[in-house]
């Protein structure tokens, strides 16, 4: 069955009291199962709202974290389409099953490049859940771990450069051209160092005009 891991964004408020979040305040993020669907849901909460809650709800996952004021949105101009955090985007919100794989390569290269952060891994029927927190906008990723074998982790990642980089795959042959180029330019080289007959070499050479050889006055 299809599972909607769709991202989860952070709140503007504690989802108890009420009250608005300020920035760099200390929260309680919390993923919750969601009843009307096989997803989840996420709440913010103040530190004190969450140590006084009375819910009968447990979280399928939570963790402190710090709110940051939402991000101001970036001119159409200046967004990348084909970036590694736009693209695990896309496919989490299309939630395709045949993108398992990318989605987590994804998650995994971008936590390398600190922009994620993992916050919590929970094991569930069909496998392992690990959440990723966004560092600036605390968008919550819900990537499922599909335990890749390491003999296909160099294929996945040479998929992903495709998605990023099409014009990729035209690289090889540049690379074949300029080396072709180096070979002919090497050729000119080698004949231009090729030596030719100089005068120690040259057995024609009339011999020096030296004291012995330069006739004696009679006398």
């Amino acid at each position: 069955m299809k599972e909607p891991w769709s991202i989860k964004s952070r709140a503007k408020e504690c989802a108890l009291s009420g009250t608005p979040f300020q920035a760099d305040q200390r929260i309680r993020a919390a993923i919750f199962p969601d009843p009307e669907s096989s997803g989840y849901l996420r709440r913010d909460y103040t530190i004190e709202a969450w140590e006084n809650r009375k819910e009968s709800e447990h979280p399928f996952s939570t963790w402190i974290t710090v709110y940051q004021p939402p991000v101001i949105e970036e001119k159409a101009e200046d967004v990348v389409d084909d970036d590694p955090e736009s693209l695990l985007k896309r496919m989490v919100e299309e939630d395709e099953e045949h993108t398992e794989n990318t989605r987590y390569i994804l998650a995994v290269m971008l936590e390398r490049q600190k922009l994620l952060r993992e916050t919590d891994t929970q094991e569930i029927p069909s496998g392992i859940l690990r959440i990723y927190e966004h560092r600036k906008t605390g968008d919550v990723f819900i990537i499922k771990d599909p335990g890749i074998a390491l003999s296909e982790v160099d294929q996945i990642q040479e998929e992903i450069r495709a998605l990023l980089d099409p014009q990729a795959k035209t690289e090889p042959v540049e690379v074949i051209e300029a080396t072709d180029q180096q070979a002919v330019t090497s050729d000119e080289d080698d004949s231009a160092l090729t030596p030719s007959s100089s005068p120690e070499n040259d057995s024609d050479q009339a011999p020096e005009d030296t004291p012995e050889n330069q006739e004696q006055p009679e006398s």
